[in-house]
Order: C-alpha cells, then structure tokens, then sequence
C-alpha cells in the first residue's frame, strides 16, 4: 500500500524492495533449482534457469560452477524427495519440456575418467602436494631461529629459550610463573639493578626500551616483584600496567594505566618531551 504523498514510482520501488526475497525478481518462465555433482561432495547453492534454455545451454552454464564440459555431463533431474524425474538426454530440447519445479535438483555426473574433480582432486587438500623446504635451503637463510639460537649457545652454552622467556619477563616486571620457565630464570638478588638505580632520579623524563614515555616517580625495590631495584614510572599516555600500586600496596599516584615498574637497565633519563610537545603540538592544537 502505497503512503500519502508517495509517487506511483516511490511505491513501485518500495513495493519491489519489501518483496519476498524467495520470489524477487523471478519471471514466470525461470526455475529455481538445486545442483549437485557425482565427484563433488559440496552442495552447489540454487540457481535460476530460464525454461526456454536448450539443455545445450544449461550444461555450458552449469559447466561455470563446477568445471565438468558440457560433453562430458549427463543431467538427471530429481524431485524434491531426491527421487529420478527424468533424464536430460536431449541437448536441443528445453529445459521446460522436462517441467522442473522450484527446488527440484539437477544432479550432475561426471563421465570424463580424467576429470579434475575425480577422486575428490577439486576439494581434497591432502592429495595436493606440499611446498617443504630443505635443510640447505633453510640453512642459507639469514635471520632465522636456528641461527639465533646457535648464536645464543655460542655465548651462553646453558641458554634455553624458556630461560630467556623468563629473564625478559622478570625484566620487564612481570611477576615470575611457577613452573619450569620460573627455576630457569636467571637468579635475582637484593642488589639485581642497583647499580643501574643510582643513575635514575625521581622526577626526571625518561625514556623505557620500546619508546614508552614519561616521568620517573619511584625508585627501589617493590615487594610483590623479584628481588632487587625497580623504577616506578607514570607514562605519557595509558601504556602501563597499573596506577603506581603493586598487590594492594601503593608507590606512587597516576591514573589507571599509566604505571608500570621496570628494571633500572631498560629505563633512560634525559630530555624526553612528551611526542606532541615534540612534534610541536599542543593540547590546543587542531589536526
């Protein structure tokens, strides 16, 4: 029904779009029907032939979806109970001569003995051969694993990479984990990093290994963490882990997000303005 004030065109185009989808758009003469095929165990979505087609045409077009030539199918046409309605056996004839009915089925076999689609080529992955990659082949390659790790067993021949995970993550701050990865880590005591401290002040701008920047608000040491000294830092931006607290107990204040501790070695103090002030921009500033 068309509203008030709607042209006759408006309610053409707003009846055609609220149609039901099933039937848009379909013509008197054009079936919709269902395919399959004898090599293929995958379901063909319906398709909508014109009843005036020679099955000639049909073929050719059906030979788009599933690769078969037209010589080489034989159509059977199946009702909706799967059972044999006819045989497609005249190329000349119309596909309206057989009188298919909306969901019915073409079911396509496959004559051609050296089919692609024979023996499941066309949708079994395993029968496609795999790139593998050599030995020498993988050995001339720079920058990969095997090669940082002989570099690591060169310089440390008790190195394993689960000893590695576990010092990065203690270096980072991160809480140790029970398991194997925490007795290979390498052993921290009281004195891990204070060295290192006494180079950082609290209040100055620093900079923490990956870019992150911000200001130095805590040095020492931090109960709920590894031995040895941390720096509490409030970054410029919500990079951090925490709001300067650790288990409840607090070391600093900042907002959610903007704290973190570090090892005394990834932090950098020095002229670090924050990266608008330094690519010249203000908080006033319109970009």
């Amino acid at each position: 029904m068309a509203r008030p004030g709607m042209t006759a065109d408006m309610a053409a185009l707003r009846e055609y779009v609220l149609a039901d989808t099933g039937a848009q758009n379909q013509a008197e003469s054009t079936v919709r029907l269902l395919v399959s095929h004898s090599n293929l165990q995958a379901k063909f979505m319906d398709i909508r032939l014109d009843l005036h087609m020679s099955v000639d045409a049909v073929k050719r077009k059906l030979c788009f979806h599933c690769g078969t030539p037209p010589s080489a199918q034989v159509l059977q046409l199946k009702d909706e109970r799967r059972r044999l309605a006819a045989v497609l056996d005249d190329d000349s004839r119309k596909l309206g001569y057989y009188s298919p009915r909306d969901g019915w089925t073409l079911h396509i076999i496959d004559t051609d003995p050296t089919s692609l689609s024979a023996n499941g080529w066309l949708e079994d992955v395993s029968k496609v051969e795999k790139y593998v990659m050599s030995d020498e082949a993988y050995a001339a390659r720079d920058n990969t694993y095997r090669k940082y790790k002989e570099a690591r067993l060169a310089a440390d021949p008790s190195w394993t990479l689960a000893k590695e995970m576990a010092a990065r993550k203690a270096a980072a701050g991160g809480a140790p984990q029970p398991g194997p990865a925490a007795a290979l880590q390498a052993p921290a005591d009281d004195s891990t990093g204070a060295e290192e401290a006494t180079a950082v002040e609290v209040g100055a701008r620093c900079e923490v290994e990956g870019g992150r920047r911000g200001v130095v608000q805590y040095v020492g040491r931090v109960e709920s963490l590894p031995l040895g000294w941390w720096v509490g830092v409030q970054y410029d931006e919500p990079v951090g882990k925490n709001d300067g607290s650790v288990k409840g107990r607090r070391y600093f204040e900042c907002p959610q997000n903007y704290g973190g501790f570090v090892r005394p070695n990834l932090v950098c103090t020095g002229d670090f303005p924050p990266f608008d002030e330094e690519l010249g921009f203000s908080s006033g500033d319109e970009l």
